[in-house]
């Protein structure tokens, strides 16, 4: 009976902040969850416009909404990135575009606009699975050094078991990302992330994962689409229809910041009946 409390808080909002790995169980028929939150990242690269430095992302925002009782429609973005420039590279292939001249630069985020389906729910011995596809719009500018301009695809599978007061979340999947100096290249790379959430009580939890993706084309990546990763390490806090989160990032790549942190919040409430 004690280790069932404490799984409670992991079903009810699903994995989401300060994760990114995406648990296959949703939101729930009728139901909408919201986060907002921030996350602040040292030695962000930018190879596309050759910017470097340090960068704040505020407010981070999400939207799912619980279409049935398998499905969730996702939106997720950010109205606010800015960077402290700390280098520039003039050689980079898109840098003649960029207009900031001064020793920081911003622009709204990308918005991803996705959704989220469990094919198989979870047995006593089995995981539960599902699938989960979405695209990335252009928001973010190439002029601001700090976007590419261009659509992205992604789809992905997701896997998730319970042990007791432990969940494990694992995704593989794909992604198609757009060559930002060419309209006829794309790069597909493979996407991954493996998490976990151990429940300390019926309110606390620990978390971490491991999420990002791998170039595979021969040769150099090309701009913008070079392999990520990231490690998160963190906790959150639930009290009612209510979560709070903080985590601390690593990048794992060249391209990723040294060094990161990240809080926020998130609120589920039931906002309609599904027919």
């Amino acid at each position: 009976m004690f280790a069932c409390a404490l799984c409670a808080p992991l079903t009810a909002f699903a994995q989401q902040r300060p994760l990114v790995t995406e648990d296959p169980e949703t939101v729930g028929a009728g139901r909408v969850l919201v986060e907002g939150g921030f996350d602040y990242g040292r030695g962000v690269e930018y190879s596309a416009s050759g910017l470097e430095g340090n960068l704040m992302r505020l407010p981070l925002v999400g939207v799912s909404v619980g279409v049935s009782s398998i499905a969730e429609i996702q939106i997720d973005g950010g109205f606010y990135n800015r960077l402290s420039i700390t280098d520039r590279d003039p050689s980079a292939p898109l840098a003649g575009m960029v207009t900031a001249t001064g020793d920081s630069t911003s622009s709204i985020q990308d918005f991803v606009i996705g959704a989220k389906i469990r094919i198989v729910s979870e047995g006593a011995m089995s995981p539960s699975f599902g699938f989960r596809f979405a695209t990335k719009l252009p928001n973010a500018s190439n002029e601001s050094g700090l976007g590419l301009d261009t659509t992205d695809f992604f789809a992905s599978v997701l896997g998730a078991k319970t042990f007791e007061s432990l969940r494990v979340v694992g995704n593989l999947g794909l992604a198609i990302l757009a060559d930002p100096t060419r309209g006829d290249r794309q790069n597909d790379v493979l996407t991954y992330g493996l998490s976990f959430a151990r429940a300390l009580t019926t309110s606390a939890e620990i978390v971490g994962e491991v999420n990002g993706h791998v170039d595979t084309r021969s040769g150099e990546p090309l701009p913008g689409t070079e392999s990520s990763s990231v490690l998160r390490v963190g906790g959150r806090y639930t009290a009612g229809g209510w979560r709070a989160d903080a985590a601390l990032l690593f990048g794992l790549a060249s391209r990723d910041p040294g060094f990161g942190v990240a809080a926020g919040f998130t609120y589920v409430f039931s906002a309609f009946t599904v027919p």
